[in-house]
């Protein structure tokens, strides 16, 4: 069998994000492959990589063919390493990695699967939120261009299949050598991209405001604008600062602290009751009163209420909402869109209900 194998230690690398959290840190293992094509019945396997960590330090492993028929080796022996962990970290793995190693054990009725494995394909948890990175896909080169990330590898994967095969007919050091620094930088920018999954526990984890406070800006034409803004706390910090604007929101990021501006609408709205058939609408009034009530009023001044006229109106202070988050809600009119909820007295003093509302809008925002 002339199978290589390379191991590389990572001198003075650190992750900067708590993994730890997820598993001890000797569990998980970051997986790569490099293969000939896209479908495991018409191509080859000739290279896998893992990163793990051992002894205070970050290691690379790779399990190279230097011939096609020495993938099977490459799979009994990545799969014999492997038994040790119980969590895998991947870049699009859950679409393509994984799938691939499987239906090549199926080739060779191998008994290896994934099932013991807890996953996370670092793909999947960061490309929701694009829209804040500015970013125009979530390709893992991008995420590393995007974090300033510079690697010595200047082929991609599509390019190295006809250098592999060249190499299978002309084994020379040089191509080894291209071929394994590719997936060895694709190892190590994996490592390097771990810090963005700090946007993912932004929108998923608990944000805190921590101060709550009402300012007011000029817009474009000089009309003076009211704004809430919200200082918050997130769970991690941010690889990079980010920002972004949506439905009249603005939003920014630094490390552990943001800023949200959210409109403040101080006007006349209107409340619609659901079941208008117990109303009756008074049009001198522009309002609907309870039929229990309605022996007060002549009637000549009272019609029967239907959905669209079913309210009362309520000069306040209010703050947007695009589903109802907050009860009770408030609409300009019956066919608008466009959802609100009173900034009484009582919420402003509600911290709890702004972390909500903070963490719902921030949601919208990134389009869920």
């Amino acid at each position: 069998m002339r199978m290589r194998i390379e191991k590389k230690k990572l001198e003075n690398f650190t992750v900067n994000y708590p993994l730890e959290l997820l598993a001890p840190l000797t569990k998980i293992l970051f997986i790569d492959i490099e293969t000939t094509g896209f479908t495991a019945q018409n191509s080859s396997l000739y290279l896998i990589g893992a990163a793990y960590y051992s002894g205070e330090n970050w290691y690379i492993k790779q399990w190279f063919a230097d011939y096609y028929e020495e993938e099977r080796d490459v799979l009994e022996a990545f799969f014999a390493f492997a038994s040790s962990y119980t969590h895998l970290i991947h870049f699009n793995g859950n679409n393509f990695d994984l799938p691939y190693l499987l239906q090549k054990c199926g080739q060779y009725e191998l008994p290896y699967n994934f099932d013991s494995f807890k996953g996370i394909d670092l793909y999947r948890r960061i490309s929701p939120y694009k829209f804040f990175l500015n970013t125009p896909n979530c390709k893992q080169k991008t995420l590393e261009t995007f974090l300033g990330i510079d690697r010595k590898d200047k082929y991609n994967g599509g390019q190295l299949i006809n250098i592999y095969h060249t190499y299978v007919k002309n084994s020379t050091e040089y191509l080894y050598k291209l071929l394994i620094l590719h997936n060895s930088d694709d190892m190590k920018g994996m490592l390097q991209l771990v810090p963005l999954l700090a946007y993912h526990d932004l929108f998923n984890g608990e944000i805190k405001v921590r101060k709550v406070q009402a300012a007011s800006f000029p817009d474009s034409e000089g009309k003076e604008r009211h704004m809430l803004l919200m200082k918050l706390s997130f769970p991690h910090a941010l690889p990079r600062p980010i920002s972004a604007v949506s439905n009249g929101c603005c939003f920014s990021g630094e490390e552990n602290e943001g800023l949200l501006k959210v409109p403040v609408y101080e006007e006349e709205l209107k409340y619609f009751y659901s079941n208008y058939k117990d109303y009756y609408y008074l049009p001198a009034e522009d309002t609907a009163i309870h039929k229990s009530v309605s022996s007060f009023v002549d009637r000549t001044y009272r019609v029967q209420a239907t959905a669209a006229t079913c309210y009362t109106r309520k000069f306040s202070t209010y703050l947007p909402q695009w589903d109802i988050q907050v009860e009770p809600f408030f609409k300009r009119d019956y066919k608008s869109k466009d959802l609100f909820f009173e900034l009484t007295e009582e919420r402003k003093k509600d911290r709890e209900l702004f972390s909500a509302y903070a963490g719902y809008l921030l949601g919208k925002m990134a389009g869920r």
